[in-house]
C-alpha cells in the first residue's frame, strides 16, 4: 500500500470510551485508517492479525499498562512506533516510556493540535521516501565510525547512539570539554531518520544574554530597533531535524523558563509575534557541568533538567580510555593529512606513542588533535618523533606497561581494596550483603546531604531515578537528617 507521509494505519488503545472516540475521530479527519482496543489483550490480538504504522496507548489499562504492550512489541521485534499517553504530572512514567523506546508521549488532558502534530511526526518518519533518511549501512557506519575507540566505554556510547536515534526522546550528552559531545550529537542525527533534515548546533554560552530570545525563537519585522525584516531562529531552522544545544548549563534562568515552554508546547512564538508556530524538532543538549548540582544550587531549573535528561549519554575523558589512544591518533592523522593534501599520512613512532600515553590530556581529544596538527606541521619526516610533540617531561606521568589497560592514572578506591591484598590489615567482611548495604547507605547519605536531602537531585548525581532513590532509602531505612552511626562510614 502506498501511503503518503502523513497518513497510515493507527491502533489506539484506551479504556475510556469517550477518549477513544475523540482520538479516533481526530485521526479519521486526518485521513488515517484507525482501529481501537480497550485493553492490552485486545490490542495484542489486533496486532497479531495485521501490521500498523503506529500504536497510541494509554499508560494505565485494565489488564496491564502501556509499558506491557511496548515490551511485547519489543520482544516480537515489531516495527510499530509507539506514542504513550500519561496522566498529568506523571513525568516519571513518560521518561520511563521514552527510555523503553517510545517515539514520544502526550499528557492528559491531550491537546488535539499537539496530538495531530506528534502523530504526523511519527508517521512521517515511517513512510517519507527521502533517500538520505534510509537506515542504510554505509550512512550508519560512517557516522558511528567517527566515534573512534574499542574501549568498553566508547562501545556503550555507540550502542546508546543507535538506540536513542529511533525516538524523539531528548538526549543529554555529558562530558568534559573536548571529549566530543557535538560529535555524539551529530552521530545521533546522522543515524536517525532525520538525517536528511537540518542539524543546527548552538553554543548557548557564546550568545549575549540580550540576544538569546531573538536568536533562539526568531523575530518579526519591527519587533525592536533594527528588526527590519522577519527572521527565523534556531528552532525554525531545525524544523524537521535536530537542534543541538551545546553548553546548556550556561543559559540564564530567565531563558531556561522560555526554553522549557517551547519544549513542552512543541511550538515557538517569535519576538513580536502574537501566535505560536508548531514545531517538529529533536532536542539534543550537552554540558560539561553537573546539572544535578546546578539544580541543587538554584542555578538550573529542575523541571527543565527533567525534560532534557530523559536519556543521558556520558562521554568519558580521554585519560580514562587511553587504550583508544592509538586508534584516535591514527584517525586524526589521516584526517589532518587528507585536509592538508599530504600522502601517505604521517605515523607516530613507538617513542611518540609512549610519550602520549603518559600525558593527562586535560583538554581531551580536542587537545590531542591540536597537538598532532602542530606535530605534523613541524615534523620534516613521515614519522613523528617524541621530540615533535612538544610535551616536556614535567607534564608527563608514570609510564604505562604493555599489560596495563592504559586507563586513567588513578581510579577511585573501592571498599574491597584493603581486603584484596593478603598483606593488608583490613580483614574480609564476614557478611558481604550487610557490608555492601552499609557501603551503599553511606554513599546515599553523603549524596543526600550534599544536595540538602533533595532526593531527586541526589539520585540524579548518582545516576538513579526518583523511584530508585525512594526504594533504596526505604530499604536501608534512611530518613531526612539521618545522623545515625552508620550514616558516615561503612
Amino acid at each position: 500500500m502506498n501511503e503518503s507521509h502523513s497518513t497510515g494505519r493507527v491502533l489506539v488503545v484506551d479504556d475510556e470510551p469517550d477518549l477513544l472516540t475523540l482520538y479516533e475521530l481526530s485521526l479519521l479527519r486526518e485521513g488515517h485508517e484507525v482501529e481501537t482496543a480497550a485493553s492490552v489483550g485486545e490490542a495484542w490480538d489486533l496486532l497479531q492479525q495485521r501490521r500498523f504504522s503506529l500504536v497510541i496507548t494509554d499508560m494505565r489499562l485494565p489488564d496491564g499498562s502501556g509499558m506491557t504492550l511496548m515490551h511485547k512489541l519489543e520482544e516480537a521485534r515489531r516495527p510499530e512506533k509507539v506514542i504513550v499517553i500519561t496522566a498529568y504530572g506523571s513525568a516519571e512514567n513518560a521518561v520511563e516510556a521514552l527510555k523503553a523506546g517510545a517515539f514520544d508521549y502526550l499528557t492528559k488532558p491531550v491537546d488535539l493540535r499537539q496530538f495531530r502534530s506528534v502523530v504526523a511526526a511519527a508517521l512521517g518518519r515511517v513512510a517519507t521516501p527521502v533517500p538520505p533518511a534510509q537506515p542504510a549501512g554505509p550512512l550508519s557506519e560512517s557516522a558511528l565510525a567517527r566515534l573512534v575507540g574499542r574501549s568498553a566505554a566508547m562501545g556503550e556510547v555507540r550502542v546508546l547512539v543507535e538506540k536513542v536515534a529511533r525516538s524523539m526522546a531528548p538526549v543529554l550528552v555529558q562530558g568534559e570539554s573536548g571529549t566530543g559531545k557535538e560529535l555524539v550529537a551529530r552521530a545521533i542525527h546522522e543515524v536517525s531518520p532525520r538525517s536528511g533534515q537540518a542539524f543546527v548546533a548552538v553554543n548557548c554560552g557564546a550568545i549575549p544574554e540580550h540576544l538569546l530570545e531573538a536568536e533562539f525563537f526568531g523575530y518579526r519585522k519591527g519587533a525592536f530597533t533594527g528588526a527590519q525584516e522577519d527572521r527565523a531562529g534556531f528552532f525554525q531552522a531545525a524544523h524537521g531535524g535536530t537542534l543541538f544545544l551545546d553548553e546548556i548549563g550556561d543559559l540564564p534562568l530567565a531563558m531556561q523558563s522560555k526554553l522549557l515552554r517551547v519544549i513542552q508546547e512543541r511550538a515557538v512564538r517569535p519576538v513580536g509575534a502574537v501566535s505560536e508556530t508548531p514545531l517538529n524538532v529533536r532536542i539534543v543538549s550537552a554540558t560539561h557541568k553537573d546539572l544535578a548540582a546546578e539544580v541543587a544550587a538554584g542555578r538550573f531549573r529542575q523541571d527543565l533538567f527533567y525534560r532534557l535528561n530523559v536519556i543521558r549519554i556520558a562521554v568519558p575523558p580521554l585519560r580514562e580510555r587511553l587504550q583508544d589512544l592509538d586508534d584516535i591518533c591514527q584517525a586524526l592523522l589521516e584526517r589532518i593529512a587528507r585536509d592538508a593534501g599530504v600522502w601517505p599520512s604521517p605515523q607516530l613512532s613507538v617513542e611518540a606513542r609512549a610519550r602520549l600515553s603518559r600525558y593527562h590530556f586535560p583538554g581531551n581529544v580536542r587537545e590531542l588533535e591540536n597537538l598532532l596538527h602542530r606535530a605534523v606541521a613541524l615534523s620534516a619526516h613521515e614519522v613523528i618523533e617524541a621530540s615533535d610533540l612538544g610535551l616536556p617531561e614535567t607534564l608527563l606521568g608514570e609510564a604505562h606497561t604493555d599489560g596495563d589497560a592504559l586507563s586513567a592514572p588513578a581510579r577511585p578506591a573501592s571498599p574491597s581494596d584493603g581486603a584484596s591484598d593478603d598483606s593488608g590489615a583490613e580483614p574480609l567482611p564476614t557478611d558481604l550483603a550487610a557490608y555492601l548495604d552499609e557501603v551503599e547507605r553511606a554513599i546515599l547519605v553523603r549524596a543526600l546531604r550534599q544536595h540538602g536531602f533533595n532526593r531527586t537531585a541526589a539520585g540524579a548525581s548518582l545516576g538513579l531515578s526518583l523511584r530508585q532513590m525512594r526504594y533504596r532509602m526505604a530499604r536501608l531505612a534512611i530518613t531526612e537528617g539521618d545522623d545515625g552511626p552508620t550514616a558516615e562510614a561503612p
